[in-house]
C-alpha cells in the first residue's frame, strides 16, 4: 500500500526557484574575473538561469548530455549549475588545476559537448581545444571572446539572444545533475556521476543546524571551488535557506579575501587550511579585524589544532568536516552536542581536531584488514567506510559497482567514539609503518604545525633497514623564519611518543600542493625516494 501524498520529483532547479520566489530580493555578490564586483538578486539569478537552459536547447543540448565549465566561484557559473542541470543536462564541473594531459582525458572521457570557461583560463583552452575534438562550442564566460580562442563564442553575446520564457521541465529525480571527477593524483581521474535526488537530500543535510547551521540571516562566502565537490554544496545549500551568497571569484589571496569579508559582512565560510593560512596571516599582519565572521566550515584535509585555536582567538568557530568527491562530498561534521559545552575550553578545542559524526543519511564503519568491524572506542582505528543516499555506486563508464559488502571504502584510516565522533588518523597509503607499528603522518603534522615559524608541515615514511620505516618531516618555513632541525626536534619533545620523533627535519621552499589543495604526499615520496635517514 501507498502513501496518498504528491509525488514531486527533487530537482535541482527547485532550489533556485524557491530562492526567487521567497529570497528574490537578497543578494549573490561575486569579485568578478574582469575586476569589478557584480551584484545581483536571487531572482536575476534564476532569469539569467533559465536563459542558459533555453540557450542549450537551442544549441542542441538533451537530456543526459554533459556540459563542461572551468570556471571560478562567480554568478555566471552559479547560472551554469541551475541552467544545465535544470535543463536536464549534466553540469561537469572540471578542475583546472589538473595537468593538461589530466584535463583533456576528462573532457574526452565525460564526452563534453560544450565547455564553457573563464577568461583567466583561456590560454588553457587554447592548448585543450584540438585534443578535444567531441567539443562543439567553446564558450567564455565574458562580454568578449579573449584573443587567445578565437574560435570561442562569448556567454554574454549568446544570453542576449534568448529570453527567460522557459518552464524548468519535470523528469525522475534519479536522473544525473552533474559530474566531478576525482583528483586522480594515481592512475586516471574518475567519474563521480551526482542525481537531483542525492544533490538536493545532500543539500537538506548541509543546511541542518548540526551540519552547516545555514540560514536566511547568514552571508556566505564559499572559497572551496565550485570546481571542487560541489563548493561542498553550497551552491545549492545557500539558495535552500535564501541565504546571502558572496563569490570571491579567482582572487584568494589573504589581502583579497580580508576586503570581501569585511565589505559584505560575511558570517560564514568555507575551505580549505591552506587559503585559511593565508587570511590568518594578513589579520595577523595587518590588525585587521571582522567582527562579522562568526563560523568556518574546514575540510579537505585536517585542520590543525593551531588554527582551530587561531579562530577561536578572534571568535570564530571551527566546524571540522570529511568528506570526499564520491560522498558529494560531506559526510561528517564536527559540531558539538548539549554535554560538550560543560567541557573546559581547551577539551572543546580538542573535540573540534576530529572531523565529526555523520549526517542522517549517511553511516560510517570501521574494519581491520580482514572486513571485520572495530569497536567505536575512540581508540581502535580501521579502515573507514561508508554508504548513504548520496554515496557513490559505480565511477562513470564502469560496469562493475565500487562498493564491497555495500560499502564505499574511503581509503582513509580512522577512530570512532562511543559519541559517534570520527577522526581520521592517515590515508591507508599515508601511514608510516614502523617497527611493527603505526605512525600517524596527521598527528605528527598537526604537532609540528604549532611549532612558531613552521608555516607547513608534511611527514611522510622513509624506508629504514631496521624498522621497516621512519618518519621524515618536510618542513616549509613562515617567511623570515629562522627554524633549524634542532628548533623543531626540540619543539616536539614532549609532545608526541618518543617512537614517534622523526628521525630528521628538512626544510624545502614550498610543499607540493595537489589541484584540490591538500599537501601532495605522493610527490613528496618520490622527491625523497632516495632520501638517506641519518644512521640509517
Amino acid at each position: 500500500m501507498l502513501g496518498l501524498m504528491m509525488d514531486r520529483p527533487m530537482l535541482v532547479s527547485s532550489l533556485l526557484t524557491f530562492a526567487a520566489r521567497y529570497h528574490g530580493d537578497t543578494e549573490i555578490v561575486t569579485q568578478t574575473v574582469e575586476g569589478p564586483i557584480h551584484r545581483y538578486t536571487y531572482r536575476d539569478a534564476e532569469s539569467r538561469s533559465r536563459r542558459v537552459a533555453k540557450l542549450l536547447g537551442s544549441l542542441g543540448i538533451g537530456l543526459g548530455d554533459r556540459i563542461g565549465t572551468l570556471a571560478w566561484n562567480t554568478h555566471r557559473h552559479l547560472e551554469l549549475y541551475y541552467g544545465v542541470s535544470g535543463c536536464g543536462a549534466v553540469c561537469h564541473t572540471v578542475n583546472p588545476r589538473l595537468f593538461e594531459d589530466q584535463l583533456v582525458y576528462i573532457v574526452n572521457h565525460a564526452q563534453d559537448r560544450i565547455v564553457f570557461f573563464d577568461l583567466s583560463f583561456a590560454p588553457l583552452v587554447a592548448k585543450l581545444q584540438p585534443r578535444c575534438p567531441g567539443v562543439e562550442h567553446w564558450v567564455a564566460l565574458a562580454a568578449t571572446v579573449p584573443a587567445e580562442t578565437p574560435f570561442a563564442k562569448a556567454y554574454e553575446t549568446l544570453l542576449e539572444g534568448v529570453d527567460d520564457v522557459y518552464t524548468w521541465p519535470e523528469f525522475d529525480e534519479n536522473t544525473a545533475s552533474s559530474l566531478c571527477y576525482t583528483s586522480g593524483t594515481t592512475g586516471n581521474p574518475k567519474g563521480v556521476l551526482y542525481s537531483h535526488r542525492s544533490t538536493v537530500l545532500h543539500g537538506y543535510a548541509f543546511a541542518l543546524p548540526d551540519a552547516g547551521n545555514l540560514s536566511a540571516k547568514d552571508t556566505v562566502l564559499p572559497v572551496v571551488p565550485m570546481f571542487h565537490a560541489n563548493a561542498w554544496s553550497l551552491p545549492y545549500s545557500v539558495p535552500l535557506v535564501g541565504a546571502k551568497l558572496v563569490l570571491p571569484g579567482p582572487r584568494l589571496d589573504g589581502a583579497s579575501l580580508v576586503k570581501l569579508f569585511a565589505d559584505e559582512k560575511v558570517t560564514l565560510a568555507a575551505g580549505v587550511p591552506t587559503v585559511w593560512q593565508m587570511l590568518l596571516a594578513e589579520l595577523h599582519a595587518t590588525g585587521a579585524k571582522l567582527p562579522h565572521f562568526k563560523r568556518t566550515a574546514i575540510g579537505g584535509s585536517a585542520c590543525p589544532p593551531a588554527m582551530i585555536r587561531a579562530f577561536h582567538d578572534i571568535g570564530v568557530d571551527v566546524v571540522h568536516a570529511w568528506g570526499m568527491t564520491e560522498t558529494s562530498p560531506v559526510g561528517t561534521i564536527c559540531t558539538e552536542k548539549a554535554k560538550h559545552t560543560e567541557l573546559s575550553t581547551e577539551a572543546r578545542l580538542a573535540l573540534k581536531g576530529k572531523q565529526g559524526r555523520p549526517l542522517f543519511g549517511v553511516d560510517l564503519e570501521i574494519l581491520d584488514d580482514d572486513g571485520k568491524p572495530l569497536p567505536h572506542d575512540g581508540v581502535a582505528f580501521g579502515n573507514l567506510v561508508i554508504k548513504g543516499y548520496w554515496v557513490v555506486d559505480r565511477y562513470l563508464g564502469q560496469e562493475h559497482t565500487a562498493l564491497r559488502d555495500g560499502w564505499f571504502h574511503t581509503g582513509d584510516v580512522a577512530t570512532i567514539d562511543p559519541d559517534g565522533y570520527m577522526q581520521i588518523t592517515d590515508r591507508s597509503k599515508d601511514v608510516i609503518k614502523s617497527g611493527g607499528e603505526w605512525i600517524s603522518s596527521v598527528d605528527l603534522e598537526n604537532v609540528a604545525m604549532g611549532c612558531p615559524g613552521v608555516a607547513m608541515a608534511a611527514a611522510i615514511g622513509i624506508a629504514h633497514p631496521k624498522w621497516d620505516e621512519r618518519p621524515l618531516l618536510v618542513v616549509q618555513r613562515k617567511p623570515d623564519a629562522t627554524l633549524t632541525r634542532d628548533d623543531v626536534l626540540g619543539f616536539l619533545d614532549g609532545k608526541i611518543a618518543k617512537w614517534w620523533t622523526p628521525d630528521d627535519v628538512v626544510f624545502v621552499d614550498a610543499i607540493p600542493l595537489t589541484a584540490t589543495g591538500k599537501m601532495w604526499k605522493l610527490k613528496l615520496r618520490e622527491s625523497f625516494r632516495d632520501y638517506r635517514l641519518p644512521g640509517a
